[in-house]
């Protein structure tokens, strides 16, 4: 198997997809603050020197990752919005109520935390309230595969839900707030082209070279209508069907995204990391002033702290004051570790950072550095609750007993204890990691289903 196959078969393990993620904002931040000054320059001039101009827009190395590239992980994150309203874990709102509801608390607690932040600070900046709302759900649910191994799998549904959902709420925030100077003319033709191609999927016609064509078109007049062009993406991916046919082997929507998976976490996620967290923080204050920062502040306080406040305090008030239920074998105390896994904001929340700032002021920096710096804390204190919630139930597995027994005597609806159901469960009762042959399961489109 070559170097490129072995690479291709890696990235179906989402903890390794992230890894390589980080190996991408690593290797920027340390080129981008290299001692030598003549090697952070190179590193500016790679990355934000005017290629051309297109549209009135000064296009750079930059600019093409996140507006052109970026679009294809746009279109993925599309097809599995799609998928999880036609075949997946959102297809029933009143099964994922929980998780959905708790989605909108995880992204009113991290906004809450930077106001606050703001509100404390002589100098505030609210430009960047928008940067720590945001889950990485590829991220997020890696951290999770690795170290919540033995924990009910009704956690992994809870976090994917919660995860698409906020997807869904993080690509309105750019539509709505990071949108200017609107053309129609262009918009209706996007739309239109949007409608071409979802006319095409939906007759199984996905010749490339007629796809492609029309996916570039669409990205061209939402560009040119003002509108963040990764937009198109997510319109695009949202006409593919879900529904698989008989003479189909999987649901287009799966099939397309495994062919493009590799394409989109192997090279485009890794190349927009590299531009977009090439911070240059030795020629803009140093360490401290990032740190002291108030937009800064609020972003790596505002994921960690603000995640996981809002969907736990979320999760309590509907479970213990709506009697509303959680998954089978769950409790509050999973929640908080799932909650803070859900700080991992990274692509999204550095998408929102770059928009979020004008060219040329410190915070705009210094908040692509704080979206790292809180997702590696949520990263490592999501790990440590993990662990020791998979240690818990490891101790007492009475309490998946005690679920199973519950289900099988199918007690009337509201009789059951508050701290379990309300997202769909999984087809067994296995823990997650555990599958039959001991194997762990991985990949980033292993739906449960």
């Amino acid at each position: 198997m070559g170097v490129i196959s072995r690479y291709r078969e890696s990235l179906k393990n989402e903890t390794i997809a992230g890894v390589v993620l980080i190996i991408g904002a690593v290797v920027a931040l340390t080129w981008a603050n290299f001692p030598v000054k003549a090697a952070r320059d190179a590193y500016d001039t790679l990355a934000f020197t005017e290629l051309f101009t297109f549209q009135g827009h000064s296009i750079t190395a930059s600019l093409i990752a996140s507006d052109f590239l970026l679009a294809l992980f746009f279109f993925i994150v599309g097809m599995e919005l799609k998928q999880e309203f036609v075949i997946g874990s959102l297809r029933d709102p009143k099964r994922a109520l929980v998780p959905i509801i708790a989605a909108v608390f995880g992204m009113a607690g991290p906004v809450a935390v930077y106001s606050v932040v703001q509100l404390l600070s002589d100098t505030p900046n609210w430009d960047g309230w928008a940067v720590p709302v945001a889950t990485d759900i590829a991220f997020a649910l890696g951290v999770l595969g690795l170290f919540g191994k033995g924990l009910p799998i009704a956690m992994r549904t809870f976090l994917m839900t919660l995860a698409v959902v906020d997807d869904l709420l993080g690509i309105t925030i750019i539509a709505v707030f990071f949108s200017s100077n609107l053309n129609f003319v262009y918009l209706a033709l996007s739309l239109v082209t949007i409608a071409v191609f979802g006319f095409m999927v939906q007759r199984r016609i996905i010749k490339w070279y007629i796809l492609w064509p029309l996916g570039l078109l669409a990205w061209f007049f939402m560009f040119a209508s003002g509108i963040h062009a990764t937009i198109a993406g997510v319109a695009l991916g949202m006409t593919v069907p879900a529904i698989q046919r008989a003479s189909e082997p999987l649901p287009l929507t799966e099939e397309l995204t495994e062919k493009l998976n590799f394409y989109s976490a192997g090279i485009i996620l890794p190349i927009f990391a590299f531009f977009a967290a090439g911070v240059n923080i030795v020629d803009s204050g140093g360490i401290g002033a990032m740190l002291t920062d108030p937009a800064a502040m609020g972003i790596y306080l505002g994921l960690p702290v603000g995640k996981t406040i809002g969907i736990t305090l979320g999760v309590a008030i509907l479970v213990y004051v709506f009697r509303l239920k959680l998954g089978k074998g769950l409790s509050l105390p999973d929640i908080l570790a799932v909650s803070m896994t859900a700080g991992i904001g990274f692509t999204v929340s550095l998408l929102i950072a770059t928009l979020s700032f004008s060219a040329g002021v410190p915070a705009g920096p210094h908040a692509r550095v704080a979206v790292l710096l809180g997702t590696f804390i949520s990263l490592i204190l999501g790990a440590i609750l993990l662990r020791w919630r998979a240690a818990w139930h490891a101790r007492h597995p009475e309490v998946a007993a005690a679920a199973d027994a519950a289900d099988d005597a199918e007690a009337p609806a509201g009789s059951a204890d508050p701290a379990r159901s309300g997202v769909p469960e999984s087809a067994d009762d296995r823990t997650w990691g555990e599958v039959p042959g001991g194997e762990p399961e991985v990949g980033p489109n292993h739906y449960d289903r």
